[in-house]
């Protein structure tokens, strides 16, 4: 019985993805939009997204231009930002929001390089739980008598060369984004 590696490479390729996204969130000396992410005020009854409220663009590296589709709702989205409690500057004007991000600390950055090395911990713990259910699905294989000890020992061998693979791709996720925030 052959095992089939695909499962295997979609979990490893989207906990990858997970956590590209994740540190995406995590701000660096530069301001994105995707550092505004978390944000989701309360507007018509309910916790909506600021993507979904208003339009957001990078003005210049450290200051993010909102510009709600509903006027209304400006107060809203202030407020929605001061309670993410982003450690950020706003300023409204008669068009939109200004998010001012400030210099970030040396005490600061240790505080976002920790918080980005936990999220890939998370990331390599999935990455083990995913070892550890092929390794279940061989071993059920091999009780069933579908494949010979040979077959299941270089089975084994190339599920833990995947997982390998995929924990170098999610050190040099995290390498890069400790290298960003460390400019």
């Amino acid at each position: 019985m052959a095992y089939d590696f695909k499962k295997l490479k979609q979990v490893i390729r989207e906990t990858e993805e997970w956590l590209s996204h994740e540190l995406a969130g995590v701000r660096t000396g530069r301001a994105t939009p995707t550092l505004l992410d978390a944000v989701k005020p309360e507007a018509y009854g309910t916790r909506t997204t600021l993507t979904q409220l208003a339009s957001v663009s990078v003005e210049d590296a450290r200051t993010l231009r909102i510009i709600p589709w509903d006027a209304t709702l400006m107060k809203t989205i202030e407020k929605g930002i001061t309670d993410a409690n982003l450690g950020v500057g706003i300023s409204t004007d008669g068009q939109g929001l200004r998010v001012s991000f400030p210099e970030l600390t040396s005490e600061r950055r240790v505080q976002l390089s920790k918080i980005a090395g936990d999220k890939t911990e998370q990331a390599r713990v999935t990455l083990r739980q995913h070892r550890t259910d092929a390794l279940h699905e061989l071993d059920a294989a091999q009780k069933e008598g579908g494949m010979g000890e040979d077959e299941e020992t270089r089975l084994k061998a190339e599920i833990q060369k995947q997982i390998d693979a995929g924990n170098e791709k999610l050190a040099e996720l995290l390498k890069k984004k400790e290298a960003e925030i460390a400019l």
